[in-house]
Formats: structure tokens, C-alpha cells, sequence
């Protein structure tokens, strides 16, 4: 029976490049290789409509249920941060405000929510220690806990988190990676790193399932969510969603926001009290379990392998060339550059065509984060134009060199 319950929510927004893809000019400063590379008018677009539908009103809820005795994981990237600041700083008002709540813990993710971690270790691990410094200064906590992009976890990656500080990291409870141990208990891999792991059946009944009307659990119902938590074959269970599912993925109408606020009522008469990561992790740490790592990543994408970021042939392609964009960058020493690689790398521009040559619920998860824009290029032209958004970059930086 579970005693506690995390909840863990991640706010994202990518910075998109710009297709079809835009020449640059030999000597170009990076300043104005930016908006080239990059469509600020199409992520300002989809920026605006996600606050309008779920940042602006989900934030409300969670104030709501903060207040009412719920405690809540709260991860930020910092290409969010930087969009709310450009195009809305109410948003960012809003994230303050859930962040300065007591019943909320921090959670430092992935600045740019990118690959680096498949890239540079040393490189990784620098940034998240600077990305917690960047965090206390904006929002006054300091996060001790940690999540990587999409979830990903290996042994070498643990490793890394440990060199940056971090006490604890989230990953996803899978089979494969957990073997015959369930996804309730905290684990390490060595003793300075405490893992949670995300129980992605529950997680994904609320942020996938949710308004399937063919789910067999359609509606899904506080009561009986709340009843699931507390049957867990463990003493605790941590649920992680994205931000944008209240509002965004499961729209206002669908009954989410209702469920929510029902919730908490379900698990006090259930038992369940809510519990940030630290708090779990203070709890439990006496009774952890050691667990080998892979080296190969796991992650809360898909079916719970790097694949669904590097299982097709323009995916493999596209990571190619993210990686020789990132080392040529540092070969200049320009920061400006560096930089720009880093946006490029983001994890969401593999996630964009997963879809190519695939079918089923993993390529349907690709297709509904694809920008409309873009399907007018044809399939082919979509992965060909991506890769000359690269491409163009490797050969604007030997003016660098």
C-alpha cells in the first residue's frame, strides 16, 4: 500500500527552427544567424495559444490545490523561461508563483532541453550545476533534485548528475530498466544519486489515456485514480506529466481540471499523503535498493528507449549532424556559437519525425507535436530541409575557424 504520492510536472516549450531552411551568409554574425535558424514568429504563435489554453489557467489550478495541502515537483527549461520573458511575463509571474509556494519543490531540468548528455558528459554536467545556480537567482530555491531531457537516465548519465550535485534524479519506471523490482520504492545506482521512478502506467492514465473515450477506464474518476495510488505494491508512487497536459494535451472540456480538484479529497480518505521528491527521498533513503544502470539510455519517450529519438534513418541522420554542429562550435570558441548549437541540439527536433516510416500510438505522439506549418513541404521535404538547417550552420562556422 502506498503511503505517499509525488507528483512531478515539467513545463517545455522548443525553440523551432526555421523551414524551409534559410542560407547564411559567410561572416555572418551570430546574432543574425539566429533568426535564420530559427522561426520566433511561429514559436511566439504556438507560445501564446499554450498560455492562453493551459499555462495561464493550469497555473491557477495548481495554486489552488498547493493552497488546499497538495505538494507539488515543478521543472522549468529555460527555453520556456526565455519565451515567457520575451512574449508574456505574466507566465512567468505564474511559474514564480507556483515556485515560491511552500508545498512546492524545484526541479532543475535540462536549460535547453537538449541532447548533450548523449554528447558531452563533462560538457552536461557543468551546465546542470550552472542551470541550478541560473534557477536559485531567478526564482530564490535552489533545486536539489533533478530531471534530465525526456527522463533519459544511464549509468554514465547518473554518474554526471552526481559530479553537478544533485542529491536526487527522476527516471522512468520500465520494465526493462527495473527487471523483476516495481517502480514504488527509491533506488541508486550509487549511494550519492537517489532515483524515483516514474510509474508510467499511472502517469500515462492521466497524461496520455485520459480522454480516450475507447479506454476501457474512460472517464477516469478521482476516486478510483486515487484507490489505483493507494493499492501500489509499495510505500510510494511518483506520477510525472507535462505541464501543457492540463489545458494543452487533455483540453479544458475534457474534465481534467475537475479531476484534479477532486483529488486531493480522494487520496486523504485513501490514506495518500503527498510528499515533494526530497521529502521521499529524507523518508526512504535507509530502506533504498541498489540498481544497475544501462549505459543504454532509458526514457519516459515512446516505449522507453533512446529508439524513439534515433529509431529511423533521418533520425540517425539529423543526430549526425546535431553532433558535428556541437563539436564545431566549441572548436571556435565563440560562446555566441556554442550557444546556437546547443538550441539546435534540443531533444524536440528528433521528436518531430519520429514519425517517418513508422505507425501506432508512438508515431501519433510525433505527428500531434509536428508544426501544421510545416506539412506543406511534403514528407520528404520536411527531412530534407531540417537537415539543411544544419548543414548551412556547419558551413557558416568556417568563417570561425
Amino acid at each position: 500500500m502506498a503511503d505517499n504520492l509525488v507528483i512531478y510536472v515539467v513545463a517545455h516549450q522548443p525553440r523551432r527552427v526555421r523551414l524551409p531552411a534559410n542560407a547564411i551568409p559567410p561572416g555572418a554574425a551570430p546574432q543574425d544567424m539566429a533568426p535564420l535558424l530559427f522561426d520566433e514568429g511561429m514559436n511566439e504563435r504556438y507560445f501564446r495559444k499554450v498560455a492562453r489554453y493551459c499555462y495561464k489557467p493550469a497555473t491557477e489550478l495548481w495554486l489552488r490545490l498547493l493552497d488546499d495541502g497538495l505538494k507539488l515537483c515543478f521543472g522549468i527549461s529555460l527555453s520556456l523561461i526565455e519565451q515567457a520573458r520575451r512574449w508574456d511575463p505574466s507566465v512567468l509571474a505564474g511559474f514564480k508563483r507556483i515556485v515560491a509556494h511552500p508545498n512546492t519543490e524545484l526541479i532543475g531540468v535540462d536549460p535547453y532541453h537538449s541532447f548533450l548528455l548523449l554528447i558531452d558528459l563533462p560538457a552536461f554536467a557543468a551546465r546542470m550545476n550552472a542551470m541550478a545556480d541560473d534557477l536559485e537567482q531567478l526564482f530564490g530555491k535552489r533545486p536539489q533534485v533533478t530531471d534530465t531531457t525526456e527522463m533519459l537516465m544511464s549509468e554514465s548519465i547518473v554518474g554526471a548528475l552526481e559530479k553537478a550535485g544533485f542529491s536526487g534524479a527522476f527516471m522512468d519506471g520500465r520494465e526493462w530498466l527495473l527487471g523483476w523490482r516495481e517502480p514504488t520504492h527509491l533506488y541508486y545506482h550509487r549511494p550519492g544519486v537517489k532515483l524515483l521512478a516514474r510509474h508510467y502506467e499511472l502517469s500515462d492514465d492521466v497524461g496520455y489515456r485520459f480522454s480516450q473515450r475507447q479506454w476501457s477506464n474512460w472517464p477516469l474518476m478521482a476516486d478510483d485514480y486515487a484507490r489505483w495510488i493507494c493499492e501500489a505494491t509499495g510505500p510510494l508512487v511518483m506520477v510525472g506529466w507535462d505541464f501543457e497536459t492540463f489545458g494543452e494535451h487533455q483540453y479544458y472540456d475534457s474534465g481534467v481540471f475537475e479531476f484534479m480538484e477532486a483529488l486531493p479529497r480522494y487520496l486523504k480518505h485513501e490514506g495518500v499523503m503527498p510528499a515533494t521528491a526530497t521529502e521521499v527521498i529524507d523518508t526512504y533513503s535507509g530502506q533504498a535498493h541498489q540498481l544497475s544502470l544501462p549505459p543504454f539510455p532509458a526514457t519516459w519517450a515512446g516505449s522507453g528507449g533512446a529508439e524513439f529519438f534515433l529509431g529511423n534513418e533521418p533520425q540517425r541522420a539529423l543526430f549526425q549532424l546535431m553532433t558535428a554542429c556541437y563539436h564545431k562550435a566549441r572548436l571556435t570558441g565563440n560562446e555566441q556559437l556554442i550557444d546556437l548549437a546547443l538550441w539546435l541540439i534540443q531533444s524536440d527536433n528528433l521528436h518531430l519525425i519520429n514519425w517517418w516510416g513508422q505507425w501506432g500510438s508512438e508515431a501519433e505522439v510525433s505527428v500531434y507535436f509536428m508544426p501544421d506549418e510545416w506539412w506543406g513541404l511534403g514528407v520528404d521535404g520536411i527531412i530534407w530541409e531540417q537537415q539543411c538547417v544544419y548543414k548551412n550552420f556547419l558551413s557558416a562556422l568556417d568563417s570561425y575557424l
